[in-house]
């Protein structure tokens, strides 16, 4: 299968997802708002639009993926072209739009799955959850939702952080995060768009939710850095956005893109991903 791909927000995660589809024959064209980027998008596999400002031409174009961050308006891509995309919605034979696990807001390390209810409790949450409703109820859309945990993988993850100067581990008690490698992020989006279900929610997420603390004794361990100091989180000098994140404690489930998507994550756990990346770089 192939097709052409419009990519509005073409950033880390969407670029692995081109140079994954850009071998296979797929078209790709990807957006970003900053005119520099556009060699790395063409790096990547994908035909630089910056928009806003450049025209966007969706002739053609069979598959859309939304990668842009919403606001308190909701979905910038549907506030400049909701009304073309809903006149060829027929036209389309996948949509995708990337939210963030921060739709379930807090559930004090329990876990959430697809079925849980969207109570988000940070402003970032709350806004998803409006993006993500602008898009399923288009009629007629096929549209699907991929709520992504903490991201990382090449150039992005804990060992740059380690040699920052002043590095520690926050730890709160009880605390634990859901991440995912890009990589992965990439193979269940190639996954569902070999098999759209439009209206489909998924939880995309490895294995083994974990203290935030071990992931980066794990990676100085790997690279044979001291461990950080460890600073309790009532103590910690966060930024509110980072400070909002630990607010929110929960266990995600990642049941439905094995079983619905057949997809065998490439890194199930933080610990086959780190070893990975140290090994390539």
């Amino acid at each position: 299968m192939t097709g052409t791909l419009y990519s509005f927000g073409h950033g880390y995660s969407a670029q692995e997802l081109s140079r994954l589809l850009a071998p296979a024959g797929w078209r790709i064209i990807g957006t970003t708002r900053d005119p520099a980027q556009s060699i790395t998008l063409r790096a990547s596999g994908a035909e630089p639009v910056v928009w806003p400002g450049q025209q966007v031409d969706l002739d053609g174009v069979t598959h859309l993926l939304i990668s842009t961050a919403p606001n308190a308006e909701g979905d910038p891509v549907l506030a400049a072209l909701k009304d073309e995309i809903t006149e060829r919605a027929a036209q389309f034979k996948w949509v995708g739009y990337l939210s963030t696990t921060a739709v379930y807001g807090d559930h004090q390390g329990d876990w959430v799955d697809e079925t849980t209810p969207a109570t988000p409790t940070a402003q970032r949450g709350r806004w998803r959850v409006q993006a993500e409703q602008q898009w399923l109820t288009i009629p007629g859309l096929p549209t699907h939702i991929f709520r992504l945990a903490g991201i990382y993988g090449p150039g992005r993850g804990p060992f740059s952080k380690l040699k920052r100067v002043g590095m520690r581990r926050i730890i709160k008690p009880g605390q634990v995060f859901s991440r995912i490698h890009v990589a992965d992020i990439a193979q269940v989006l190639a996954a569902s768009m070999a098999a759209p279900n439009p209206g489909a929610i998924y939880n995309v997420c490895d294995d083994e939710p974990v203290p935030p603390q071990d992931v980066i004794a794990y990676a100085a361990e790997l690279q044979g850095l001291p461990l950080p100091p460890a600073v309790p989180f009532d103590k910690a000098d966060l930024t509110p956005m980072a400070r909002s994140f630990y607010n929110e404690n929960k266990r995600v489930r990642n049941d439905r893109i094995k079983d619905e998507l057949g997809v065998k994550l490439l890194y199930p756990d933080y610990r086959v991903g780190l070893t990975s990346l140290m090994r390539a770089e």
